[in-house]
């Protein structure tokens, strides 16, 4: 009779192994993990008003009788159920631990929290820390560059489903929510962030808000959008024109899509990301549009949708295998409209894998 294989431990535990190594690299003896997406990632519990502490030897999720039948379902973890308030129950279960120094997590954390603690534990017991569990999150397991994956087929079989019946005269608010309900109708739990659709002039905003604007023959359409799988994001953009492109903004959608295929191609482990930026830019630049590109390339993608790293001017890391990052280059015209193409990609040992399938080139984009 076949021997049973033993299940692999959960990735959680791996990463809050990683914390421990951190700890104790920063001679700290207790992390005090209130950040929820960050408590996700340690745990795999994704509750909310629950901090979690992990000391060199215990992981404790402070929680509350809400998330109970959650709770028992998380493995590596004690779980203490408070009946008052977090802050109180957090400092007792600390001092429990024996924690002397303790991590906050200064980017999340408020003021008026670390006040409380600190009136709790001693001042001298609590010390500011920056990227401590982001700085692990940067790179991605085999697990998450799946469900990653996922939620990009997920994101594009729900465009194309719009791309189908797609008209003049909608709204951008309606064809904002009509991607919403074919994005959770394939399984995703919720949009990744929230649908940006900009019809005509209104593409020369970035991070424009869908309204009461509808699309029209002969104008520009930009779409942003994303899906969700297990909490992990993906994110794209394309641009449209419903009929003809006018000369102009057929010129910017040229000269954007050359840029993102120089970054595209410049995209490999040991690469600094500022110029993979710079492959991008170069591009624009020299076509005169310089002023026209204000933001960054590109930015991680995980449990967050905007997180470590950047792809930017000044970033000065490398990328390394199993990073995950968008590719957005864009040209922006006030008054006339704005193009912007991404894609998603994985940093592989050799180079670079794009999650992102459905096409770019002009006649795809003429609809």
């Amino acid at each position: 009779m076949p021997t049973k294989k033993a299940s692999a431990p959960p990735p959680e535990a791996a990463r809050r192994k990683a914390l421990r190594a951190e700890l104790k690299h920063r001679t700290l003896d207790a992390a005090l993990i209130t950040n929820p997406v960050d408590i996700r990632y340690l745990t795999g519990f994704h509750g909310a008003d629950s901090w979690l502490i992990v000391t060199p030897r215990r992981a404790i999720i402070v929680s509350d009788f809400r998330f109970a039948e959650e709770l028992d379902a998380v493995t590596g973890v004690t779980v203490v159920m408070r009946t008052g308030d977090i802050v109180t129950a957090a400092a007792a279960a600390l001092q429990d631990a024996g924690a002397t120094l303790t991590a906050l997590q200064s980017e999340h954390v408020t003021v008026s929290v670390r006040k409380r603690l600190a009136k709790e534990l001693g001042a001298r017991a609590l010390t500011d820390t920056t990227s401590l569990v982001s700085d692990l999150r940067l790179i991605k397991d085999a697990g998450e560059i799946r469900a990653i994956a996922k939620a990009t087929k997920i994101q594009e079989a729900a465009l194309e489903a719009v791309l189908a019946d797609l008209e003049p005269g909608i709204p951008e608010i309606e064809l904002a929510a009509w991607l919403e309900f074919e994005l959770k109708t394939r399984g995703s739990s919720e949009p990744a962030f929230d649908v940006i659709v900009a019809a005509k002039a209104n593409g020369s905003l970035p991070h424009a808000i869908p309204g009461k604007t509808k699309t029209a023959a002969g104008k520009p359409l930009l779409i942003d959008w994303g899906a969700t799988v297990g909490g992990y994001r993906s994110d794209m953009t394309r641009t449209f024109s419903l009929g003809r492109w006018s000369r102009r903004m057929r010129e910017v959608y040229e000269v954007v899509l050359e840029a993102q295929l120089a970054a595209l191609d410049a995209i490999a482990p040991g690469v600094v990301m500022a110029d993979v930026d710079a492959a991008a830019r170069d591009v624009i630049d020299e076509a005169g549009y310089a002023d026209r590109f204000g933001h960054g390339l590109g930015h991680g993608v995980g449990l967050d949708i905007h997180e470590a790293p950047r792809l930017a001017r000044g970033s000065e890391g490398v990328l390394q295998p199993g990073m995950v990052v968008t590719v957005e280059p864009g040209i922006y015209l006030p008054g006339v409209g704005g193009v912007r193409l991404e894609d998603l990609v994985v940093v592989t040992d050799r180079g670079s894998r794009n999650l992102s399938s459905l096409p770019k080139d002009l006649e795809w984009a003429t609809r």
